[in-house]
């Protein structure tokens, strides 16, 4: 099992198969990054694109941290290192028997999720800690102070930090003790993605 670099890369969310050039383009750029990971969220894609774009990425670089978004059977296929459930997706507990040995079980946690739904997960991925459109309006942003709270309510459990963050939030997100970011919009809305991320990753070797 292999937990997160440092910093993981979430894909927008928004792509079709039409815009799958640009996207591949910029994960195949940021792959070779040392300490930065994929996580692969992109819904509107088919499971074969998905395959093919995650096996593409693992040929790329073989020893890049690669996740899979709610899909169990598609990290294996794809021999990816993780996959990252939602609160749609099965518990990690119920796919702690027959997954765990071969890739890493992440969930995406809230401040109020019970405490429970965590159990079986290998790490957590919490937000959003600063204020972000994808969840403005569903979920208050936590701010330094929740951070830290939930990273000690997840009882020694790694946590990636995520939600409107950038390589100026890397010193609040490691004194709450969460281990890394995991970045969107500072990776994928910037004009030089590469160059964002190689800017996070020198504040977090600082």
């Amino acid at each position: 099992m292999r937990l997160p670099p440092p910093l993981i890369a979430v894909t927008p969310g928004t792509s079709a198969a039409g815009g799958l050039a640009a996207l591949r383009a910029r994960l195949c750029a940021l792959v070779e990054l040392d300490g930065v990971g994929v996580l692969l969220r992109e819904p509107a894609l088919g499971e074969a694109a998905q395959f093919e774009l995650l096996r593409e990425l693992r040929a790329r670089a073989p020893r890049a941290w690669l996740c899979a978004h709610a899909r169990p059977a598609l990290a294996l296929a794809a021999a990816a290192d993780a996959v990252q459930l939602s609160f749609r997706s099965l518990l990690p507990r119920e796919l702690a028997g027959w997954i765990r040995a071969r890739v890493a079980l992440g969930l995406s946690a809230h401040a109020h999720d019970a405490a429970e739904r965590w159990d079986g997960a290998d790490y957590l991925i919490v937000g959003p800690v600063r204020d972000t459109p994808s969840k403005r309006g569903l979920v208050e942003p936590l701010g330094d102070a929740g951070l830290a709270r939930e990273v000690a309510r997840a009882a020694g459990r790694p946590v990636w930090a995520i939600g409107g963050l950038g390589a100026g939030d890397v010193a609040a997100v490691r004194a709450s003790g969460a281990r890394g970011l995991a970045l969107r919009g500072a990776l994928f809305d910037a004009p030089d993605p590469v160059a964002a991320a190689r800017a996070v990753l020198a504040e977090l070797s600082a």
